[in-house]
């Protein structure tokens, strides 16, 4: 594996190796972060073992094997574990208890979610739920992208309007008629340009807005 520049405090433990927890090992791995994947499954160990920086074989809930591991050493965890509700919150429990600073953790539900928060997971995250309203959006076609975060705002990529090309963000004033604010242009094969007021738009350029996630959607459902 090549080397790469870890992040300060590069270390994540990642507990569950499955579909969601693995891609998200991966991920962090790319980014140069140091992963350490646990999970009881030892098949799945195995496939990890030369793609993660160290893979172990363990019970996630049992306290002792984590602190062995050094668990408790790491500034971050994420728990991928879904389909067995109480190891999910035992293993949340049990990071808790060592001491963990940042515990996120999937959740498959609302309730699991809301169990998940109360014994320490400090960002609960719900894949299914996520990917389900990102893909209707972009279902619906008038959105090519579409990002929701957790506090009502959103980041959209979407057509510009027509009639738009040549035209000025300032003469567009999208942010006037629609509350949304336009980060920027893209054309296929050209460079992402940040937008300014005198920022024209180009033919068959795509505008990347955020705003509030109502306005967004108003916006690009009359785009």
């Amino acid at each position: 594996m090549a080397e790469k520049n870890a992040p300060q405090d590069g270390n994540v433990v990642v507990i569950g190796l499955g579909r969601f927890g693995g891609a998200v090992a991966e991920a962090l791995i790319e980014l140069g972060y140091d992963v350490l994947g646990i999970d009881s499954d030892p098949k799945l160990v195995q496939d990890w073992s030369d793609r993660l920086t160290q893979v172990v074989e363990a019970d996630a809930t049992d306290e002792d094997a984590l602190r062995q591991l050094g668990v408790h050493d790491f500034p971050r965890a994420v728990v991928g574990i879904g389909t067995n509700l109480e190891t999910s919150v035992l293993t949340v429990l049990t990071l808790t208890e060592l001491g963990v600073p940042e515990i996120w953790a999937k959740a498959t539900s609302v309730k699991h979610g809301k169990i998940l928060a109360s014994v320490g997971a400090d960002h609960v995250i719900y894949p299914e739920v996520e990917m389900g309203e990102r893909v209707a959006h972009l279902i619906s076609g008038r959105m090519l992208d579409y990002i929701e975060f957790d506090d009502g705002f959103a980041i959209a990529k979407v057509r510009a309007p027509r009639g738009a090309a040549g035209r000025t963000l300032a003469e567009l004033a999208l942010r006037t008629k629609w509350g949304v604010t336009v980060v920027g242009t893209k054309r296929p094969g050209e460079d992402f340009v940040y937008a300014r007021p005198e920022t024209a738009i180009p033919e068959g350029a795509v505008l990347i807005v955020a705003g509030d996630t109502a306005k967004v959607e108003a916006y690009a459902n009359e785009n």
